[in-house]
C-alpha cells in the first residue's frame, strides 16, 4: 500500500509549512492542488486570530497559494466555536482584531465591557495598557479567562512582537488567574477542526513544523503526524523530545506523491 493511502482528511499548519515570511514553501502549491483533485478534505490551521478566514485567504493568494475561506480554521474560530458550546448567547471582553470579533458575532456572542461572562484575549499588533487594565478588573470582578493562544511573541520585519500567550502571562500575575487556551498544542483546536470536514482520527493526518504544539496535539488527538523540516523544529532537535511524529519529511513536497 502507498505511504498514507488511509488517510482521508489532511489538517495543515501554515507558518513554517506552506508559507514562509509570506511566500509559499516550494511544492505547498501543487500539494494544495492535489487535494482539490483528488476531492480530500483539508483545513490549513494557524493560531494567529488576526484574520478573518477572507483576510487569510487573500494574504496567501498573495503568497502564491490558492486556499478557499471555507478550508481555513483558525484559533478565532475555534474559540468562537468553544465558547458558544459552554454559553450560547453569551457575553465578552475581546482584546484581539476582526477575526476574533467577527468569529464571536458570528457564533451569537455580544462584545461588551460591561459584566461579561469571558474575558478573551487573542492576538493583535495594537496591545493597549488600558485595555489590558480593563481585562485584569474584568477577571478579577469574575469573569472567566480565556486566550486564543499561548504563542508569547510574533514576527514582524523589525523582529519579534509581543503576542497572546505574554499578555496572557501579564494578566495572570495581575490576578493569579490562568486562561483556558484553546490553539495549539490544545488538541481541542484538531478536534474543532476535524468537526468542520466530518474527519475521523483514525483516517486523519496533522502536518507541522513544531514539535511541541503540531505534533505533539496532534499525537494526543490521535492522528497521524508528519513533521516537516521547513519550520522551527529541525532533525537534530527531535531527540530532545520523548515522543517521535508517526513520519519526518523534509518538506511538504515530499507528501504529493502520498496523497
Amino acid at each position: 500500500m502507498r505511504e498514507n493511502e488511509h488517510i482521508e482528511c489532511w489538517l495543515t499548519d501554515m507558518d513554517g509549512v506552506l508559507v514562509h515570511e509570506n511566500q509559499a514553501i516550494p511544492g505547498a502549491a501543487e500539494l494544495i492542488d492535489r487535494w482539490v483533485a483528488t476531492s480530500r478534505r483539508f483545513l490549513v490551521l494557524t493560531n494567529n486570530s488576526i484574520y478573518t478566514p477572507r483576510d487569510l485567504a487573500a494574504r496567501l493568494k498573495a503568497s502564491g497559494l490558492e486556499v478557499p475561506e471555507e478550508n481555513l480554521w483558525t484559533s478565532a474560530l475555534a474559540t468562537a466555536q468553544f465558547l458558544q458550546d459552554q454559553l450560547p448567547g453569551g457575553r465578552a471582553y475581546v482584546i484581539g482584531e476582526a477575526g476574533l470579533t467577527t468569529a464571536l458575532h458570528e457564533a451569537g456572542f455580544v462584545l461588551t465591557d460591561q459584566n461579561p461572562d469571558y474575558v478573551v484575549l487573542g492576538e493583535t499588533r495594537t496591545y493597549s495598557f488600558e485595555a489590558i487594565t480593563k481585562a485584569i478588573r474584568l477577571i478579577l470582578d469574575g469573569a472567566r479567562f480565556i486566550a486564543t493562544n499561548p504563542d508569547t511573541t510574533g514576527p514582524s520585519k523589525e523582529g519579534p512582537l509581543p503576542a497572546t500567550g505574554a499578555i496572557a502571562a501579564l494578566i495572570t500575575a495581575a490576578t493569579n488567574r490562568e486562561p483556558y487556551i484553546v490553539g495549539k498544542p490544545n488538541p481541542m483546536m484538531f478536534r474543532s477542526a476535524m468537526n468542520q470536514i466530518d474527519a475521523h482520527s483514525e483516517t486523519t493526518a496533522m502536518i507541522g513544523d513544531r514539535m511541541d504544539t503540531d505534533i505533539i496535539a496532534g499525537m494526543e488527538a490521535g492522528l497521524h503526524t508528519v513533521l516537516v523540516l521547513t519550520g522551527i523544529t529541525q532533525r537534530a532537535d527531535i531527540d530532545a523530545y520523548p515522543f517521535r511524529p508517526a513520519q519526518i519529511v523534509d518538506s511538504v513536497q515530499d507528501l504529493i506523491e502520498q496523497v
